[in-house]
């Protein structure tokens, strides 16, 4: 896809972008969640909004062995039966076990037996723990978005989310997956005309979208700039590691 031309920077999906490199402050991989707090968190991802960066902690990847700030890892928790089950929401008791938030890293934890040896104890990985914490980040996402509209931090059709955009309001540029080309062609040539452009992503098909929102026939979202946006982003980010944020399709869109 080629929607822009010209000299100013252009609308940009998170695709295949990777976490960012960690300090050195809280490095246990596998913790009661009580480390010390990550020196420099601040400057490791200078988009989060500050508010969204107090207090963050770095962890060590039990499958890579990186040290990286929490909102670019996926927290795991032993359930019952010393089944490991996904915590994106990092909410669940018990001690962390936390892995770069990206599918192969993931896959490479279940097969070299990671948790079990980061727990010292026997623990039980299924084989789709990945597609588990991309089914789980789908839906914190779309329920993000439902928030955002109670909170008024979305707005939606193809009017006034091209008035949003341009008056340089908008931190993402949200488009149905199974969406007409025409519309979201126009909107991405005024994105591309504002000196920061919002971010893109079609993960999600237009009843997926319906749904999270209680509402019908919604094709063209913004979200809003501001600390909602900012932890909106988060999960979004993490998203990206286990699947593209914009179809294959959209491509060969010239």
């Amino acid at each position: 896809m080629k929607p822009h031309r010209g000299s100013r920077k252009s609308a940009v999906s998170l695709q295949g972008e990777g976490p960012g490199a960690g300090g050195r402050a809280g490095t246990s991989a596998a913790d009661g969640d009580s480390g010390s707090e990550a020196e420099g968190i601040a400057a490791l991802d200078p988009s989060i909004p500050p508010p969204e960066r107090e207090g963050r902690r770095a962890r060590k990847c039990i499958a890579t062995g990186q040290v990286l700030p929490e909102e670019k890892l996926i927290r795991f928790a032993a359930g019952p039966g010393g089944l490991v089950v996904p915590d994106v929401a990092r909410k669940l008791p018990g001690r962390g076990l936390w892995v770069e938030a990206n599918r192969a890293a993931v896959e490479q934890a279940v097969k070299k037996n990671a948790f079990s040896r980061a727990a010292k104890a026997q623990l039980k990985a299924p084989a789709d723990l990945a597609d588990q914490v991309e089914n789980l980040l789908r839906q914190r996402i779309l329920q993000g978005l439902g928030l955002a509209r109670r909170a008024g931090e979305l707005t939606w059709g193809y009017d006034r989310v091209s008035t949003v955009i341009a008056a340089g309001r908008a931190a993402w540029m949200i488009e149905a997956s199974d969406g007409a080309s025409d519309g979201r062609r126009k909107l991405l040539q005024i994105a591309a005309r504002q000196d920061v452009p919002p971010k893109l992503i079609g993960a999600f098909s237009e009843a997926e979208i319906g749904l999270a929102l209680g509402l019908e026939n919604v094709i063209h979202l913004a979200f809003l700039a501001g600390r909602g946006a900012g932890r909106w982003t988060l999960d979004v980010e993490r998203l990206s590691g286990f699947r593209p944020l914009l179809p294959e399709s959209w491509r060969e869109e010239p």
